[in-house]
């Protein structure tokens, strides 16, 4: 498979331009040569692990972080040196940043004061923002009273108050329980998509990206290893760290034989992603997801299919994780998903056996220059 972006940052109507943006603190490189265009209108997600850059990256779209070089331009202009207030935005942080002395309707106008307004014009606004974030009644409240989901979607159409061109979000949902990120990540994509305003998001957190983001840029130490849809990120990995950090994933030894076949174990297998660049003999690995698995018509298939045990299960709900070893892989247990249904259907326990095949459109090879340098020396 090649190693290279499978997915150009590019959008088909740029509305956001980053040219060459490159940041550094002392000798630390935070961010180098970041080229991207988010398009009009679009949902981009910027995701990582911490110190990966991606929060600087947001704070220089803002302006609160200046670059060491670089070009932004913003719906046709440049604004790579303005202050923030001179920028066209809104900004949704991780702990709200509510006024906790102020009203919540006090809070939504704050950014209305400045708009030399009527007081009637500015209430109804007001209104129309408590009544869009599912909380029209609660003006009068003030931030203590509200519960941490309701004061982020006060911080949001906050943040919307002035019809921005661009919504940031820096990790908006980090800080409520994993009920409310997931009540409150559908109805942010839905008031998005309801209002077409350009956004960026901020997170760490893979289901976040995956089921918010029209793209997502994938970084690390401070560049960006991949950006495309989700269904790109998740099934057409650009690198060795895509493939780890995006989704569960199980990480196999082997050797290549050329002709996208490799070895595992003793156990021969074929992958339909093209790896001509690693010759017969190189040390590569191997990449499967859970799910890569299959237990159904398994006889019917030429490649890649061998008996396996089941050596624990892992219940999950509408799902689980069975931990399963492989005849000829018996030093490299691998991760399967199986449904419920299909648990329950099959009958299987720990200690039975079965036999997996391996999809090979969805298996991803890789070389493993950690081990050839090992051989090397």
């Amino acid at each position: 498979m090649s190693q290279q972006n499978p997915s150009p940052c590019l959008a088909p109507k740029p509305y956001l331009t980053l040219e060459n943006i490159s940041k550094s603190f002392g000798s630390f490189h935070a961010l180098r040569d970041i080229n991207l265009t988010v398009g009009e209108g679009e949902f981009v997600c910027f995701l990582g692990p911490s110190g990966c850059g991606k929060t600087t990256l947001l704070r220089i779209i803002a302006g609160l972080e200046s670059q060491n070089q670089g070009r932004i331009v913003q719906g046709g202009k440049d604004i790579s040196w303005l202050a923030p207030i001179q920028r066209d935005y809104g900004i949704v942080f991780q702990s709200y940043a509510l006024f906790p002395n102020l009203s919540i309707a006090d809070n939504v106008a704050y950014g209305l004061v400045n708009r030399r307004q009527s007081r009637s014009a500015t209430a109804e606004r007001v209104q129309e923002l408590l009544t869009l974030a599912g909380l029209p009644s609660s003006g009068k409240k003030f931030p203590g009273q509200l519960s941490g989901g309701q004061q982020q979607r006060i911080a949001l159409v906050r943040a919307l108050a002035t019809s921005p061109g661009l919504l940031l979000l820096d990790e908006p949902l980090s800080a409520l329980d994993a009920l409310e990120r997931v009540r409150l990540r559908s109805e942010i994509r839905q008031l998005q998509q309801r209002l077409g305003v350009t956004t960026i998001m901020v997170t760490h957190d893979q289901e976040e990206a995956l089921t918010m983001a029209d793209r997502i840029v994938v970084m690390n130490h401070g560049a960006i290893e991949q950006c495309g849809s989700p269904q790109d990120i998740y099934l057409q990995p650009g690198s060795p760290f895509v493939a780890s950090f995006v989704g569960k994933v199980n990480i196999l030894r082997g050797v290549s034989l050329g002709d996208s076949r490799f070895r595992i174990g003793k156990l021969d297998f074929h992958c339909e992603s093209r790896v001509d660049h690693i010759a017969a003999g190189q040390p590569v690995k191997v990449y499967l997801r859970p799910e890569d698995f299959v237990a159904r018509s398994v006889e019917q298939r030429t490649h890649n299919h061998a008996m396996a045990e089941v050596k624990k299960i892992e219940f999950l709900g509408a799902f689980s994780y069975l931990t399963v070893v492989l005849e000829g892989m018996e030093q490299q247990p691998v991760v399967a998903s199986m449904s419920l249904n299909l648990l329950k259907e099959l009958g299987l326990q720990v200690g039975s056996k079965l036999r997996y095949g391996l999809l090979p459109e969805r298996i991803r090879v890789y070389q493993d220059d950690e081990q050839a340098q090992t051989v090397a020396a």
